[in-house]
């Protein structure tokens, strides 16, 4: 059990990679495992792994070493998150990578939004997406659709994803350089935003069927973002939603934040700010 979020840490993630078919197991200790599918010359099918141990320091030794301790555990959890996440932003750095992490509750639009900005914007930028669930590669295959380099990460019973789920997924994905990598988390508007993954900056997605009072009441996630995109603005005749009371909560938890209202599907309404935000973004590391 993490205490920091209260999810679990035992179970191991998954990265797929869609255009491989590889699948990699990995945990939070750093841990990886490496699935292979060989077909034989007779038809016969073999899968096989391979196991590699990168850290010396196992859960329970951590748990020896504090003696139980909740706030040490927390403490060590994000500690070494922190520095994984310190070693990918310097990855992304030294590669001229725009990354950013999009986060959001579930439902709210964020694979819709992605979708859109990546078919929008593939002739001015070149996008790769690391994608976030807890199960399933089905975002990830509709992603894949509109021809960007794409991994899905698994995170079993996780809420979130962490440093070292993207430093594995990273290696997957060999993101080109001068590009960017749009990182969408699991969708939860709480722990993500604990957890730094390395990334240039955080961006919130809002739907307009939320409420207008989620700023207030998850005000972590909304003070840690950069940028607030309120989706399906198309939606607002049909909608008891206040959008200014919206975006003064947003602005009462973080004065700094910028907000786009936009619509992904009816005729893209609002995008252009967004395009010419993101474009400035990545014009500017």
């Amino acid at each position: 059990m993490c205490v920091t979020c209260g999810c679990s840490n035992d179970n191991e993630a998954k990265i797929s990679n869609l255009e491989t078919s590889q699948v990699m197991e990995i945990d939070t200790n750093g841990h990886s495992h490496h699935t292979h599918t060989h077909t034989l010359a007779d038809g016969t099918v073999i899968t096989h792994s391979h196991s590699h141990d990168h850290t010396h320091e196992t859960t329970s030794h951590i748990h020896a070493k504090i003696h139980g301790t909740t706030i040490s555990l927390e403490q060590d959890i994000l500690a070494k998150n922190n520095l994984i996440a310190a070693q990918n932003r310097g990855w992304f750095k030294g590669r001229n990578i725009l990354a950013l992490n999009l986060m959001s509750s579930p439902g709210a639009g964020k694979t819709t939004l992605l979708t859109r900005t990546i078919n929008d914007l593939k002739k001015n930028l070149t996008i790769s997406v690391i994608e976030g669930d807890q199960e399933t590669i089905n975002d990830a295959k509709k992603i894949q659709a509109t021809g960007c380099k794409v991994i899905q990460i698994n995170t079993g019973t996780g809420c979130h994803l962490d440093a070292v789920m993207i430093e594995k997924g990273l290696q997957q994905l060999n993101p080109p350089l001068n590009s960017v990598v749009m990182i969408e988390n699991v969708g939860n508007l709480v722990c993500p935003a604990l957890f730094d993954l390395g990334e240039n900056l955080k961006v919130v997605i809002l739907s307009i069927t939320e409420g207008e009072d989620k700023p207030i009441k998850y005000p972590h996630m909304f003070r840690a973002s950069e940028v607030m995109l309120l989706t399906k603005i198309d939606l607002l005749p049909y909608i008891q939603f206040d959008v200014q009371k919206c975006i003064e909560y947003a602005q009462q938890v973080n004065p700094q934040i910028q907000i786009f209202q936009v619509s992904a599907l009816t005729g893209g309404t609002g995008l252009e700010n967004w395009y010419e935000w993101l474009t400035q973004k990545a014009a500017n590391l």
